[in-house]
């Protein structure tokens, strides 16, 4: 039965065994079982962002069927981070208290059920954008926990030597996610029409969380942190929060203003490098400035995580190779962005906008992973910081 399988992460100590949510803070996971979830949340990642652009690709052709202006396809493609902006706290919280792995499988589960119910919720009535613009809030407060829940599974779970190589690694999932979206969902828009993005995302996604749910957690476990949530009972021994304490740290502030940084360069190009290029470039092909910027960010995320752990891994302090990353990741990122605009070639547009978004990636290896090492909140008690550093470093993220 299922309920009789092993956990990949059973307590081993007296302490876990009182304390069943706080099993997994004790024990890191093996390398096969860290490559198994490394696998798996590269695909959630993924799949992520799949439902995540179904929306933008195809609200030209929702906005045909439904009578949108651009006005209201706007509200419904902003309404998401209505949403996404109110849970990237409580995401980092819960991750900590019943464990990320759960939280992760019960949001998706969810969003990616809401995914594929969208066509329905679509024709209800007569309201459709009202039905749309509070799907995309529900989706946005959805996935809104899940890079807050990721940082703290892998700030348990993951070697400090290999958390910047693991988290870079997940979060190229981004890419691919879009890329898939952008691709396949541009073949399903024009053959099969818009409603089946909707059902290609979404069905993906649940078969996901099926697969995981039989092969990777333990049923008890999940019913158990499940059971919590519905009923609002205390998941650990309760602790206050310093925030005014913490909120005077220099390094939280930096965090903050980076982060955000970083998000909105990000969402800048996500959203308006195609236009860029259909103006400035009448005649260029759209599968190219669509796929080759995000192609070539995914083995360039993967060599931030790669850099990052050999300088570390040669002796090099942690909190310097996390600025060094930043540095790349916000920097030579904003220089070739700035350069982007200033260009007649089409050529030189194309390297320098893949450039942009591949130096971009550098800040999975930075700010994203700090986190999870803790080294720029010392200062300040872990188990009352933990949620909202690990929301402030990666939840406010995009990408998307």
């Amino acid at each position: 039965m299922p309920s009789q399988r092993p956990s990949l992460m059973q307590p081993t100590t007296e302490e876990t065994r009182k304390t069943p949510f706080a099993a997994a803070e004790d024990t890191q996971w093996s390398r096969p079982e860290c490559q198994a979830w490394t696998g798996m949340l590269l695909l959630g990642t993924c799949l992520l962002y799949c439902t995540r652009v179904t929306m933008p690709v195809c609200t030209l052709a929702m906005s045909q069927d439904f009578g949108w202006n651009k006005k209201e396809a706007g509200i419904v493609l902003s309404s998401f981070f209505w949403g996404y902006c109110l849970t990237q706290v409580v995401g980092g919280h819960l991750g900590d208290r019943i464990g990320g792995e759960k939280i992760i499988l019960l949001s998706a589960s969810t969003w990616g059920f809401i995914t594929v119910v969208t066509p329905l919720i679509a024709h209800l009535g007569s309201g459709h954008l009202a039905f749309m613009t509070f799907s995309r809030i529900l989706m946005g407060l959805l996935q809104g926990v899940y890079f807050p829940a990721l940082t703290s599974l892998l700030s348990q779970r993951v070697q400090e030597s290999e958390r910047a190589f693991t988290y870079s690694t997940v979060g190229a999932g981004s890419q691919f996610g879009t890329l898939v979206t952008g691709g396949i969902g541009s073949v399903l828009l024009d053959w099969c029409g818009w409603q089946s993005v909707f059902y290609f995302s979404g069905g993906l996604t649940l078969l996901w969380v099926y697969y995981v749910y039989r092969c990777l957690l333990n049923e008890k476990d999940l019913f158990l942190a499940l059971g919590v949530l519905a009923q609002g009972l205390p998941m650990a021994r309760p602790s206050k929060v310093p925030w005014r304490q913490l909120f005077r740290k220099p390094s939280v502030w930096a965090v903050v203003f980076s982060q955000l940084s970083s998000a909105c360069s990000f969402f800048i190009l996500l959203s308006w490098l195609p236009t860029f290029f259909k103006e400035t470039f009448p005649h260029s092909k759209g599968w190219i400035f669509n796929v080759v910027p995000w192609l070539l960010a995914i083995p360039a995320s993967l060599f931030s995580g790669f850099l990052s752990d050999r300088l570390i891994s040669q002796g090099y302090r942690v909190i310097t190779v996390r600025k060094f990353m930043q540095v790349m990741g916000l920097g030579l990122s904003s220089i070739f962005a700035l350069c982007l605009g200033h260009t007649t070639s089409f050529l030189k547009a194309m390297i320098f906008a893949s450039a942009s978004i591949g130096f971009q990636t550098f800040n999975h290896s930075a700010k994203a992973v700090s986190s999870t090492s803790g080294a720029p909140f010392t200062a300040v008690s872990n188990e009352r910081t933990a949620g909202l550093r690990r929301a402030c470093s990666s939840g406010l993220q995009e990408q998307q």
